[in-house]
């Protein structure tokens, strides 16, 4: 399956978005090796600390081997403007020639889950309404934080939660298993790094977009996650697009629909109020 990934790599970077919004705060969740790993963090307007708002946490996809926060900073700046906090995540990906699976993205994932709850009352959030978000491997990290346990950073206060409250995941790469997307690198420790593998109990309302023509991810794979979810008894609603490729969120019209999609998502539970503010593209 690695033939996969330089074909999606090509295709985030052509379909990176053109709209950039205010400059965003930047955060550094965690020091490691003697680097620092950042959140870019977009406040809403009128935005305080004493403020007790939703957040969104964004993850970029890249095949964990590529990628930057970039990718989600027009979706980012969209919820800002809507009242939320967005944060996107700078993680660590997989090094050029390591064959393995994805341990330091995973860590790094929920390292920065860890900070923002943490950090709620710097930041202007509610500690109980945090979103994880991602694309395709990114996705794959939001649903790992909120489904998989273990593969923590042995740093981290384990006493804070990692898991979001709710996710909105752009053709999610959330089942690792095999004949699945990123079984050869995890291998037989798929269950330590598969999202689809670990759905429980108590697992959080998620929406999920998906082409129909993804060349990674099959319809199947979706819809037995969404059929899973409701045996649990979580929500999960599915929209599917007909035609559409992998990364297709990126681009128009897709853009406008699923963001328009998540608004509507994240408002039916009360973490935004009104209409989307978001046109759909002609």
């Amino acid at each position: 399956m690695t033939r996969f990934i330089p074909k999606f790599a090509v295709a985030c970077l052509l379909l990176l978005p053109t709209l950039s919004p205010a400059a965003s705060e930047e955060r550094v969740y965690k020091k490691v090796d003697g680097k620092e790993l950042k959140l870019l963090v977009d406040k809403p307007p009128g935005w305080t600390a004493a403020d007790k708002r939703p957040a969104i946490v964004f993850f970029f996809g890249g095949g964990w081997v590529g990628g930057t926060p970039k990718q989600f900073e027009r979706h980012s700046a969209y919820f800002a403007s809507r009242g939320m906090v967005g944060v996107r995540v700078e993680y660590r990906t997989i090094a050029k020639g390591d064959k393995g699976p994805p341990l330091l993205s995973c860590a790094d994932a929920k390292s920065a889950i860890r900070h923002v709850r943490a950090h709620a009352a710097e930041l202007g959030i509610d500690p109980a309404r945090i979103a994880g978000s991602g694309g395709s491997a990114g996705g794959h990290l939001a649903a790992f934080t909120a489904l998989v346990d273990g593969l923590d950073d042995p740093k981290d206060d384990l006493k804070v939660s990692c898991k979001p409250d709710a996710l909105v995941l752009f053709n999610p790469v959330f089942n690792n298993g095999p004949g699945e997307w990123g079984h050869e690198r995890v291998g037989k420790r798929y269950r330590d790094f598969s999202p689809a593998h670990h759905v429980k109990k108590g697992a959080p309302p998620t929406i999920v977009f998906l082409g129909e023509k993804d060349d990674l991810i099959p319809v199947k794979v979706a819809k037995d996650f969404e059929a899973d979810m409701k045996k649990a008894g979580s929500r999960c609603d599915t929209h599917l697009y007909p035609g559409a490729g992998h990364g297709f969120f990126n681009a128009a019209p897709y853009y406008q629909t699923t963001v328009i999609e998540s608004d509507k998502f994240l408002t039916s539970f009360g973490w935004l109020k009104g209409e989307p503010t978001l046109k759909p593209a002609p």
